[in-house]
């Protein structure tokens, strides 16, 4: 069971349907694929899509820094490999890169033991299979107001009890309150309706808009500003019934310490590109003892592991995003999710998304074009 090869990988897909963020043009999937290998020939992947670039980055920060550390271990003791790469990463900084190379490493180990093991992750951290509540998120501020009502019409249709739509950025506070109305209108009262700022507004502006539409019963209100802004989050909280959550551009438990400690927030969204399985077993635990809700952000085919096997799972995000690029992806039945019973978090690339390749021409031109 000791590590023999670590290997990446970096493909480009198109996406079947282009997310419409208004923000960030994307038409392609950009993945890091890690593989690794051990001496009896078992082999477990990870992968990577932070989408606004950075993918060459995070592999040169794997095969420089992390790749040296791990040869030649064992994959029995992830938890200390997963502080080992830590603590040697500590002088290039606790954030961004070195967490994200750090996590697509963790995932590949997770991968491989539960296919040394025979087993799926769920199994090997005691939890269970039982169908996860999952909403369809991805209606999109670009798809205008008439736009995402349809996509969330589609998504009732398909089963699905709650959606997510956006707000901000492209929007003005009153155009924001009216689609929320017209969202609650089109759906009636039986289907949840998540609403996400994407960290579009500032402090008085989230407390202005959360009290006007607090009258349509949101789910929830994501990221309504800045992820690091500790104290803007405690006092929207305090002054808005409806609830606020973030996460997903927080790095590691360390990074929700201040929720932690608050306990104002009551679903957390930590995102696996930031922690890994390891971390994200570890945030859960915490927010457990804060009587905090975990909600991944995206990745439902590697988060759903994670919410079988822990004391406070709350949603799956579901977009199809990566649908089509797997052997057998795991597809939503009227709003739920199944873990899979294939080993490891038993996701296949399909051989002929594999053999894509992608040029350091090429990458670095369509990351420039992401932010023009």
């Amino acid at each position: 069971m000791n590590i023999k090869e670590i290997r990446t990988k970096i493909i480009s897909v198109p996406f079947l349907d282009p997310p419409k963020t208004s923000f960030l043009p994307l038409q392609t999937i950009d993945l890091l694929i890690v593989e690794i290998e051990t001496t009896e020939g078992f082999i477990g992947t990870g992968h990577l899509h932070p989408i606004a670039g950075g993918l060459l980055t995070i592999e040169m920060c794997i095969n420089e820094m992390l790749k040296p550390l791990l040869i030649g271990e064992t994959i029995k003791n992830i938890e200390y490999l997963w502080l080992k790469m830590w603590k040697s990463t500590f002088i290039q900084g606790r954030m961004g890169i070195t967490v994200m190379a750090m996590s697509a490493i963790d995932i590949a180990l997770w991968d491989c033991l539960g296919r040394t093991l025979n087993q799926p992750l769920w199994k090997i951290w005691n939890g269970n299979n039982s169908p996860i509540p999952t909403y369809g998120s991805g209606c999109w501020r670009g798809l205008g107001h008439d736009g995402m009502i349809e996509k969330a019409e589609k998504y009732v249709k398909q089963g699905f009890k709650s959606i997510k739509m956006q707000v901000s950025h492209c929007f003005t506070n009153d155009e924001d309150i009216a689609n929320v109305r017209d969202m609650r209108e089109a759906l009636k009262d039986e289907i949840g309706i998540m609403i996400d700022v994407n960290q579009g507004w500032e402090i008085d502006e989230a407390i202005k808009v959360g009290l006007a539409i607090e009258k349509y019963n949101p789910e929830w209100l994501e990221e309504p500003i800045m992820a690091d802004d500790f104290e803007g989050y405690d006092k929207i909280c305090d002054l808005i019934s409806i609830p606020v959550v973030t996460g997903e551009n927080n790095f590691t438990h360390h990074d929700f310490k201040h929720f932690f400690k608050s306990k104002k927030i009551k679903i957390l969204q930590p995102d696996i590109m930031r922690g890994g399985y390891t971390n994200l077993m570890l945030t859960s635990k915490l927010a457990d003892a804060s009587n905090m809700k975990i909600a991944p952000h995206l990745f439902p085919e590697l988060s759903i592991h994670l919410l079988a096997s822990i004391k406070n799972p709350s949603w799956l995000e579901y977009m199809g995003w990566f649908d089509h690029l797997w052997i057998e992806p795991i597809i939503p039945i009227n709003g739920m999710m199944t873990p899979p019973n294939r080993p490891g978090h038993g996701m296949d690339f399909k051989p002929e998304i594999l053999a894509r390749s992608v040029s350091y021409t090429h990458l670095r031109a369509h990351e420039t074009d992401s932010y023009l």
